[in-house]
């Protein structure tokens, strides 16, 4: 049975001093879904983020929850609840007053009170924490108490805004179960906006790809990383070797100077394409063995497999392998017909998908850029 739509973005449009960050953008959202918006900063993520919260009013379009339209209510007047990147606990209080704090206003009973609270202190692992003050949390504790108090006045919707950017690695793991299990236990419907593409495929049950105040996609983790629809959210979702190609016919493409047969179909007969072949789906053979061959320029050991860069008649092909290869060494490739992914060309296309370029360094240097521009 289809789950019913609770909230109805229609046509929304915002823009900031004359720049356009929403184009015209409509989505559907479920009853008790975990969904995603994903995307690099500026993408329009939190913006729409904020129209559903009440923060920001569309310039164009409307929003409509459970089928009466939001547009001019305030934002406490909606049954939204925030948690922000920088949880904006109250540091005199303590934990229990914290969560308690929307109870209160509502002039909960005492009881009623205490029992909440203490349930929603089980569910987010900080039982006993009641008396401890906020200021002497870890910044994952201080995390979980921001969504207990999020939680607590049961609100149809949670909207969580980058909530474990803050948080190590290992934390941060930890909290996205601890957030799938809660949602599941709560059915409150959770949208959760996240640069970070691991997050968004293991969380969510649908994602929805931006860029350029567009949505790109809209689908399920596997959908968007096996079938993305472009050059940008094949990209964006995980690594891609993303190559000009032509589709001869149904199932059959030419790339690389090889035809290869591949399962898409659908196109335009020798239609200009972009081909998708993720890193993983890349067999290493010897080199007469190959459909196409190429020399070693770099390798990396990442622990479970070796990242090896491959130069193949001038074009960088990244693949993930568990066998040794030698920097230096000629190599064949082989590539079975269901890891060949065809894309139409969009506008993104010519714009990835070559690691001439590649490096943790760079990697590393547009997440710091990114990091600078959100705070």
């Amino acid at each position: 049975m289809d789950k019913k739509v609770l909230i109805r973005l229609d046509g929304i449009s915002k823009a900031y001093d004359g720049e356009t960050v929403l184009d015209n953008l409509s989505l559907e959202i479920h009853d008790k879904e975990f969904i995603t918006l994903l995307g690099p900063s500026g993408c329009g993520k939190t913006t729409t983020l904020r129209i559903i919260g009440g923060f920001e009013t569309p310039d164009d379009g409307d929003v409509f929850f459970d089928g009466a339209r939001i547009n001019d209510v305030p934002p406490y007047q909606r049954q939204v609840n925030t948690v922000f990147q920088r949880y904006a606990l109250f540091p005199h209080l303590n934990v229990f007053d914290n969560i308690a704090f929307g109870l209160r206003l509502r002039k909960c009973p005492d009881a009623e009170i205490k029992t909440k609270v203490k349930e929603m202190l089980a569910m987010v692992n900080l039982k006993g924490f009641e008396r401890r003050r906020v200021s002497t949390l870890s910044g994952g504790q201080q995390q979980r108490v921001a969504i207990a108090r999020a939680l607590v006045n049961q609100p149809k919707v949670l909207l969580l805004d980058e909530p474990l950017s803050a948080l190590d690695l290992k934390l941060r793991k930890d909290m996205q179960n601890e957030l799938k299990n809660i949602q599941h236990q709560t059915g409150i419907t959770f949208i959760y906006v996240t640069h970070d593409q691991e997050e968004a495929l293991s969380m969510s049950d649908t994602v929805v790809v931006m860029e350029n105040g567009h949505i790109q996609q809209i689908g399920s983790p596997t959908d968007i990383y096996n079938e993305p629809v472009n050059a940008f959210v094949a990209d964006f979702i995980g690594e891609s070797n993303i190559v000009d190609g032509v589709m001869l016919e149904d199932r059959r493409a030419k790339f690389a100077g090889h035809v290869f047969d591949c399962v898409d179909g659908g196109f335009e007969k020798n239609e200009s394409v972009d081909v998708v072949v993720r890193p993983e789906d890349v067999d290493v053979v010897s080199p007469e063995r190959g459909m196409l061959k190429g020399l070693v320029t770099t390798v990396t050991f990442r622990g479970v497999h070796y990242e090896i860069i491959v130069d193949v008649a001038g074009f960088k092909w990244m693949i993930q392998t568990t066998d040794f290869v030698a920097e230096g060494e000629t190599i064949g490739l082989s590539i079975d017909p269901d890891a060949i992914h065809i894309m139409k060309k969009s506008e993104f296309s010519g714009m990835f998908g070559d690691y001439s370029s590649f490096s943790d360094e760079l990697d590393k240097l547009s997440d710091v850029t990114e990091e600078m521009e959100e705070e």
